[in-house]
């Protein structure tokens, strides 16, 4: 999708109608084709484009009425999100700017009033950077009637000073460790959580009272957790788990400025207890994280795919199952315009899975709409996630009975993934494969002893403990069993539950 498509994407109907009455106002000559160029994006009308303009003899015309209509919808966007925010960060944004403006126009107590009520709010929000300006503006007028002390601007100022390179300090941190966790991710990197984070903290000059703060914790929490994910053991980062429940349970006063952070934090806590079996404690996070997204509807439209997602796993591994499908079926069939397109793909193969192991044919359905290709996976859901959607494909097509099928799509994601498996050292997952092929090949040899043994060799494995992981030995056991990996995988669950 190009660059003006994905803009046209942002748009509601009722914002298609605004913009539109914001282009015919820009327009100065009826033969203006940005309206026109704009309804046939809407429809992805090809043909229509094309005779838009004699694009082998205009096709400079043509882009330079693309680059105009980009322009506005930009200028349309920035002004519709400055005048619909009414978050308290626009509030004093907005008192800044009229601020200043009533300064060059000399009505000095107004605009006073507004940047002592704007410093009010960006203090309180922890804007290191909108304070910096909102005092700088301070400075520059501290010699008009009315004025503060300019001695205690100026320490005020430093101060923020202070603060704003601490703030600084906390971000290349963790653009840093977010570099390093891509390079674990797709070059098969080998390194310790818990040294490089140290390192980078000293490295960084920054406290462990620095640390001590919602977005920071947050920062912290989404590196541990993409680093557990990829290593598929939530045990490697508990002392980052525990680090933050000492720190909500040691607040006095919950600022409500927080609360996207504080959402995301109980987003990650729930998924690593989800990750660890523990469904009790995650469920618990879980109505702590709705009962915070009921206090503006912003974040729950923001967070509800992804709090419908974890309950519904926790849901479906604790025996409920109808229940979880129940709950991933509504959202995708009510899909919203503004949902990221990540939550949606990761609803569709959570319900893949769930039907999957139920023995269900509607996971072959689901299954055929992941349509984006392995490329678009990889880079929007990452390497892990791809990786299990194809073996899943392979099993489900194997499940019923489409083996050529099964064959070929092994065949092509052991041409795909084989190199990139052994160069993060995840031949488990080939050594996996393997048993699945000779289950292709030969659907007897699950009767053979030594097949099995081998299978559930791989259950003694510490590194095959996670519950999506067991999902798939499931898959293979259950077929001497003669039960629902579903069945298979919920007393696996129990006999691995932890104390």
């Amino acid at each position: 999708m190009d660059s003006l498509s994905e803009l046209v994407k942002l748009l509601n109907s009722s914002d298609k109608k605004h913009f539109r009455q914001f282009l015919q106002r820009k327009n100065k000559r009826e033969d203006v084709k940005n309206l026109h160029l704009m309804n046939l994006i809407e429809t992805d009308d090809i043909n229509g484009i094309n005779r838009l303009y004699d694009l082998d003899k205009k096709k400079d015309a043509y882009h330079a009425l693309r680059k105009r209509l980009q322009d506005s919808l930009l200028l349309f966007l920035s002004q519709k999100t400055f005048e619909s925010n009414h978050s308290e960060a626009y509030e004093a944004l907005r008192l800044l700017v009229v601020g200043r403006f009533l300064l060059e126009n000399d009505v000095v107590k107004i605009a006073l009033k507004c940047l002592d009520k704007a410093e009010r709010l960006a203090d309180h929000l922890e804007q290191f950077n909108l304070l910096n300006e909102l005092l700088l503006l301070k400075l520059q007028y501290a010699h008009v009637p009315g004025a503060e002390d300019l001695e205690t601007l100026t320490v005020r100022f430093m101060q923020n000073q202070s603060e704003m390179q601490q703030e600084a300090k906390l971000h290349m941190a963790y653009a840093f460790l977010r570099k390093e966790l891509q390079e674990i991710h797709l070059q098969g990197k080998i390194v310790n959580l818990t040294a490089i984070m140290m390192t980078t903290i000293r490295k960084y000059k920054i406290s462990f009272q620095d640390l001590m703060t919602y977005k920071a914790l947050y920062q912290i929490l989404f590196i541990a957790n993409e680093y557990a994910a990829i290593q598929q053991n939530y045990g490697l980062i508990e002392r980052f788990i525990n680090r933050t429940n000492r720190f909500l349970q040691g607040l006095q006063n919950k600022k409500q400025s927080y609360t996207y952070y504080h959402i995301s934090i109980l987003y990650f806590l729930a998924n690593y207890h989800l990750r660890q079996r523990n469904f009790e404690s995650s469920a618990s996070y879980l109505r702590e994280m709705k009962d915070l997204m009921a206090t503006d509807n912003r974040y729950n439209t923001l967070f509800y795919l992804r709090h419908s997602l974890i309950t519904a796993l926790n849901l479906f591994f604790t025996g409920s199952a109808d229940k979880a499908i129940i709950l991933l079926e509504e959202p995708l069939a009510n899909k919203k315009q503004r949902s990221k397109p990540e939550d949606i793909e990761d609803l569709r193969i959570c319900l893949t899975m769930f039907l999957a192991l139920r023995n269900d044919r509607g996971s072959v359905k689901q299954l055929s709409l992941l349509t984006c290709s392995d490329a678009w996976y990889e880079k929007r859901m990452g390497m892990l996630w791809t990786i299990r959607k194809n073996v899943m494909e392979i099993l489900v097509q194997a499940q019923f009975f489409n083996i050529e099928l099964a064959m070929s799509r092994l065949n092509s994601f052991r041409r795909r993934y084989k190199k990139y498996l052994i160069k993060t050292s995840e031949e488990r997952v080939l050594v996996f494969l393997k048993l699945v092929e000779k289950y292709l090949l030969k659907p007897d040899v699950h009767f053979d002893q030594a097949y099995r043994n081998t299978v559930l060799d791989l259950l003694r494995s510490t590194e095959n403990n996670d519950i999506f992981t067991l999902s798939f030995i499931a898959w293979l056991i259950a077929k001497w069993e003669k039960k629902t990996p579903y069945e298979v995988v919920l007393r696996l669950i129990q006999d691995k539950a932890l104390p």
